[in-house]
C-alpha cells in the first residue's frame, strides 16, 4: 500500500476542493435568488443569502403560501415536496421573469438546475 499521510493527504485535498465548489455555488444561487427578487419587486431579497429564508424568499417570489416550507421538516414528505414544490415555485418565478412557465421544469434536469436560475436572474424581461 501506498504512504498513509499521502493518501490522507489527497483525500483531505478533494474535500477541500469540493468543500469550496459547493460554497461557490450556494453564492451563485444566493445572488441569482437575490437578483430574481429585485427583479420582481419583491422584498427581503437578502433572505437569499440565509438556508431556510431563502425557500420562503422563493416562495414569496413566486407567490405560492409561505407555509409550504413546514413540509420540507416532515420526513418522506419532505422527498416529494423538494421536487414538486421547486418545480412549482420555479415555474411561477420564471412567469414573473418574463419567461414561459416550462423554464420552470427544468429545475429538475442535471447542469440546468445550474444555468436555469442565472438565466432567469440576469436575462432581459
Amino acid at each position: 500500500m501506498g504512504n498513509p499521510s499521502l493518501i490522507y493527504g489527497q483525500m483531505y485535498a478533494l474535500a477541500g476542493s469540493y468543500m469550496i465548489f459547493l460554497l461557490a455555488l450556494y453564492v451563485y444561487m444566493a445572488i441569482c435568488l437575490q437578483t430574481i427578487a429585485k427583479k420582481t419587486n419583491t422584498e427581503n431579497g437578502w433572505f437569499a443569502w440565509i438556508p431556510i429564508l431563502n425557500l420562503v424568499l422563493m416562495l414569496q417570489i413566486a407567490g405560492k403560501p409561505v407555509w409550504w416550507v413546514i413540509l420540507f421538516f416532515i420526513p418522506i414528505v419532505n422527498l416529494f415536496a423538494a421536487v414538486i414544490i421547486g418545480i412549482i415555485a420555479w415555474m411561477a418565478i420564471a412567469v414573473k421573469c418574463g419567461k414561459p412557465s416550462w423554464w420552470g421544469i427544468m429545475v429538475i434536469i442535471p447542469l440546468m438546475n445550474i444555468i436555469m436560475p442565472g438565466y432567469l436572474a440576469f436575462s432581459k424581461k
